[in-house]
């Protein structure tokens, strides 16, 4: 039968595969547009396995938080490039699988993935993601999930568009604009700082020990304090040790939007007297797009070589 240029301009914008590609879909099932989408399904299957091997480095992060604040999930999602992750099929699909990763029971990302896919019920999480691929043209992977529930309150921030991601996690009584635009400005420190630990009451003992160990030895080995008695070579690795506590520590860190020389934990305490209610930041989670991935430098002439030869 022959195939309309509607019909073929219909099914590329309900699957974003090319133009020639839908018009072979629907000859090859005598136009019909549902066994048509699964033709290209099933074929774009076995192109998305052929592009599992190409690094997926950038994408983007997204966050997705219930409306009374108590549950809310923070994901990566990952593309091959930037031009990609700016599309706008490939951003609603990262939302997606914000929800998903929302409702989620999975403890890792293996479970994730082997979850039906609450949107459609059209597979497994795993499955979606293939179809993607195969309809973006590009290697993508679903990197990292986390989910934070809480009788407390969660507030989210995006930065750039989704290159760094944050949750944060307050014990509280109140969800006033003023308590939610305080965690808001934490999670912008969190963006900004990257802290590592919420307070140094969270640091372990042995980290705490083994910098202790480092700045005793630098302070040893500088000659400025060959003569300075122990009791003053601790007292100055004590207060080295809480100078690099304040760069890593969330609550210990000066607040970046202070005026005056107030810390986050001075500020967040302001905020709570001011509203006159309870507000305690118990945990972050910090996610930016692509940190410790290893990017593949591209010989581009080599690359055009190979395909010539």
């Amino acid at each position: 039968m022959a195939i309309s240029a509607s019909q073929v301009k219909e099914l590329r914008e309900m699957t974003g595969a090319g133009m020639m590609d839908c018009k072979k879909a629907l000859t090859n099932t005598d136009g019909d547009m549902d066994q048509a989408v699964e033709w290209l399904r099933e074929n774009g299957l076995a192109k998305a396995e052929k592009k599992s091997g190409r690094i997926a480095a950038e994408g983007m992060v997204a966050v997705d938080v219930s409306e009374d604040g108590k549950v809310a999930s923070i994901v990566e999602v990952n593309s091959e490039t930037d031009f990609v992750a700016k599309n706008e099929k490939f951003q609603a699909y990262v939302a997606e699988v914000a929800a998903q990763a929302k409702t989620t029971a999975a403890a890792d990302i293996d479970a994730f993935l082997a979850e039906t896919w609450t949107s459609d019920n059209s597979g497994t999480v795993e499955e979606k993601l293939k179809s993607m691929i195969a309809v973006i043209g590009e290697n993508m992977s679903i990197r990292r999930f986390q989910k934070v529930e809480t009788e407390g309150l969660v507030v989210s921030y995006i930065h750039a568009g989704g290159k760094i991601g944050v949750l944060v996690e307050a014990d509280t009584d109140s969800d006033s604009d003023a308590v939610k635009e305080c965690l808001k400005n934490v999670a912008m420190q969190v963006a900004a700082l990257s802290p590592k630990y919420v307070s140094s009451d969270d640091v372990d003992e042995d980290y705490k020990e083994h910098e202790k160990q480092v700045l005793l030895a630098q302070a040893k080995n500088d000659p400025k304090n060959a003569n300075k008695p122990e009791n003053i070579i601790e007292k100055m690795i004590i207060g080295r040790l809480n100078k690099e506590l304040k760069e890593v520590c969330l609550l210990e860190q000066p607040y970046v939007k202070a005026e005056n020389k107030e810390n986050v934990k001075q500020y967040v305490e302001a905020v709570a007297k001011a509203e006159g209610c309870k507000l305690t930041v118990t945990n972050f989670v910090r996610f930016e797009t692509g940190e410790g991935i290893e990017k593949k430098e591209e010989d581009f002439a080599a690359e055009v070589a190979a395909q010539m030869k």
